[in-house]
């Protein structure tokens, strides 16, 4: 397709992500429709450009492509199935692109599912990068289908990403999601843990991001989050809870495969201790009131 091709495009989801995502469809010139159970974030959308559709089966008639921005596959696939769903819309001609981040196996299945009863196609495209990447078009994704379906996904993705990687067929986007999240989780807890050091050596925490930048230790994560936690910087960026979600299906797949994964088996029990706090809907700076002693403030 042509590079100045904007598609009508059918996103439901409007949480943290799901609303980037429509900002930034629309900040890019394409006709965006938007679906979600709550109506005062479906107004805020719509207050920026977007339509808000009366369900999600009227939002896919009206688009070519669906993005979903979910938190669990029971969700998509109820989505997907239910009634006035994506399915009772669903054409050849129609393509879905899932970013939520969702069990491999439970996408293969939908995926295969969808095609042989109306025929639409399915290209999993997990993310990384969070609202600032999305609102920016810095988005890393991972992507998993035909390259075909890839290619022709590119029309949206080249607006929300950087880097848009074909992983393989169905289900391998999920798949490396998965293995970004482990980076992630092992790295947030290393970043915290990293401060109280600093904080407890005399070194200011704020400053070891360009001390070691460039070398082995290096990372987005470190540049990124470091100062956020030395800060105590606690506004959204994400959700504990949805990075337990990660974790679970990514133990889940360990334990199926008989993968060892003893450092993130660590990593997903302290996740599971912030949210038993009370934390998980919070972002992952959160991880410094662990290490302070869950003290309020």
């Amino acid at each position: 397709m042509q590079d100045d091709y904007r598609a009508d495009v059918a996103v439901i989801g409007a949480g943290i992500m799901g609303t980037a995502i429509v900002a930034r469809l629309i900040e890019t010139g394409h006709k965006v429709s938007v679906f979600d159970l709550d109506a005062e974030k479906v107004a805020a959308l719509t207050a920026k450009g977007a339509h808000a559709a009366s369900s999600v089966e009227n939002a896919v008639a009206a688009s070519e492509f669906c993005v979903l921005s979910l938190n669990h596959a029971n969700i998509v696939r109820a989505v997907v199935f239910g009634e006035k769903g994506v399915a009772a819309a669903a054409s050849a001609d129609k393509l879905l692109i899932d970013m939520s981040s969702i069990d491999p196996a439970e996408t293969v299945d939908m995926a295969k599912r969808l095609r042989a009863e109306t025929g639409m196609a399915w290209v999993d495209c997990p993310l990384s990068g969070g609202v600032p990447g999305a609102l920016g078009g810095k988005l890393t994704i991972m992507a998993g289908g035909s390259p075909e379906d890839f290619e022709r996904a590119r029309v949206v993705m080249r607006h929300l990403a950087a880097n848009y990687t074909l992983m393989g067929q169905s289900g391998a986007g999920q798949t490396t999601k998965l293995i970004n999240q482990l980076f992630c989780a092992v790295l947030f807890q290393a970043v915290a843990e990293a401060v109280k050091l600093a904080e407890a050596g005399g070194v200011d925490p704020s400053a070891i991001p360009a001390a070691l930048a460039g070398g082995r230790a290096d990372s987005r994560i470190l540049q990124e989050f470091m100062a956020k936690f030395s800060a105590r910087d606690f506004s959204p960026t994400g959700r504990i809870d949805n990075m337990l979600k990660d974790l679970d299906s990514l133990q889940a797949f360990a334990l199926k495969t008989k993968t060892p994964l003893p450092m993130t088996g660590a990593v997903v029990e302290i996740h599971r201790l912030l949210c038993a706090a009370g934390l998980g809907p919070k972002d992952s700076a959160e991880m410094m009131r662990l290490l302070d002693g869950l003290q309020a403030g």
